[in-house]
């Protein structure tokens, strides 16, 4: 189904067009979402597909490492939120086909062993035959995997085994008892640009809420700002990237990384890196929510630690800074990088908590009338009148929980449009910012009679 902005009263799909844009002096306020995106080189696991991982479950059938592996980083970091919002409610993996993968093998007899995948975690595979001793001529074949078995079959010949979820079996003829065979020729792809072209479009059927790229491809960070951009304002979803060193976008659908952090364990994550830990958390963080001084967990230090001067040059141009206070490792100010700041579209866009409150609003907007509006409800002052009920009622519970001020029905009209199947919705709306800029004066006397 259509949607995003309209200019005019033209266009030909049913759907729901909604533009946004600032009255004055709104105040600032954000908040949603829940789900991230991310493609990521892997050693392991399908490529080309996207997969919806729950965060708290096992990650081998994914990535063919557990969450505690060092090939799991970028997942742990994910998961982690922040000290005041929760981290992702679901990550989506892509793993990029690349180039010149090659899938580790071994033969041992009559029997070939190949790895399900292609990528150097196949080389950690063995294939252990040893004969059953509760049966002549029969074997047991174990797959084993980092020296715990993952797959074990009885078998006499190689024909009799059947794949498992590390590697196929092939060959024929009786097989023979082996200490282990261990795979080898296992070899990364190489992920170019256009694996990243691919990912973009495999995205697009997909609801998510931000969409991460690690790299430094200054063609990449430009094709994943537009993809942002078109999704956010012509196929009806509100959406975020978060990259690093991207303040080049000038845009509200865009954060930037600018530095990164060292966590507790030594491990130093450059702004690149830093990706993974930011992207779920704004992810994660709820409309009425806002990553400003909010802690970044397990990190000791900003990596590389910043001057005054820098800090300010990189809030200007619009990149996420993180800051040493009181032996914490925290966000200085939760923004974008929008700076083209004018009349219709004020400095309240470059705030990433207005943005969640916009975005909350539009998407579940376009939801909800998608889902119980379009096709269903009569175009008359009855079923206009449901339509602003159903805004009036969403706008209260925002602004009962802080995401909105100030908000009245009178802010909400509804109007029949120019066409016999259109209507023509006007929504005032401010969002609430947190504090963040604290101004204070204190007044010493001297003694009683001086006051």
């Amino acid at each position: 189904m259509a949607g995003g902005t309209w200019t005019s009263q033209n266009k030909i799909q049913p759907g729901v067009y909604i533009n946004t844009k600032s009255q004055g002096s709104v105040q600032a306020n954000i908040g949603i979402r829940g789900i991230v995106a991310i493609a990521e080189p892997l050693s392991w696991g399908p490529s080309g597909i996207v997969q919806a991982i729950t965060p708290g479950e096992d990650l081998t059938p994914y990535i063919g490492y557990d969450v505690t592996n060092e090939k799991a980083v970028f997942l742990r970091e994910m998961m982690k939120g922040s000290d005041v919002t929760a981290g992702p409610s679901k990550i989506l993996l892509y793993r990029p086909k690349g180039s010149g993968g090659e899938k580790a093998t071994a033969t041992t007899g009559a029997l070939t062993a190949t790895a399900v995948y292609d990528g150097v975690r196949g080389n950690d595979i063995a294939i252990v035959i040893s004969a059953d001793p509760d049966e002549e001529a029969t074997f047991q074949v174990a797959t084993v995997v980092d020296g715990s078995v993952r797959d074990e079959q009885t078998a006499k010949k190689a024909e009799d085994l059947s794949g498992n979820a590390w590697v196929t079996f092939s060959g024929s003829g009786e097989l023979a008892a082996t200490a282990g065979t261990v795979l080898e020729g296992g070899k990364d792809p190489t992920v170019s640009t256009a694996d990243y072209a691919a990912w973009l479009t495999a995205m697009e059927p997909y609801k998510f809420d931000v969409l991460v790229y690690d790299g430094e491809d200054k063609t990449t960070i430009q094709a994943v700002a537009a993809f942002v951009k078109r999704v956010s304002n012509n196929v009806g979803l509100k959406c975020q990237a978060v990259m690093a060193n991207a303040q080049a976008s000038n845009s509200e659908w865009v954060i930037s990384v600018n530095n990164g952090v060292k966590l507790d364990d030594g491990t130093v994550l450059d702004a690149k890196k830093a990706t993974w830990w930011l992207g779920g958390a704004e992810a994660g963080a709820l409309y009425n929510q806002s990553l400003t001084y909010s802690r970044y967990p397990n990190a000791i230090e900003a990596s590389p630690k910043l001057t005054d001067t820098q800090i300010e040059a990189a809030i200007q141009a619009g990149e996420i800074v993180f800051i040493d206070t009181f032996d914490k490792v925290k966000v200085c100010t939760d923004i974008n990088t929008f700076t083209s700041f004018a009349v219709d579209k004020g400095e309240e866009y470059s705030k990433n908590r207005v943005m969640r409150v916009l975005n909350q609003f539009c998407n579940d907007v376009y939801e909800h009338f998608s889902n119980y509006f379009i096709g269903k409800v009569n175009n008359d002052e009855t079923g206009r009148s449901l339509l602003k009920g159903w805004i009036v009622g969403y706008l209260n519970d925002m602004q009962a929980n802080g995401g909105v001020q100030n908000f009245t029905a009178e802010d909400v009209t509804v109007e029949a449009g120019n066409s016999i199947d259109a209507v023509l919705i006007a929504v005032k709306i401010q969002p609430v910012d947190s504090i963040e800029k604290i101004f204070m004066t204190v007044t010493v006397s001297v003694n009683a009679e001086a006051e």
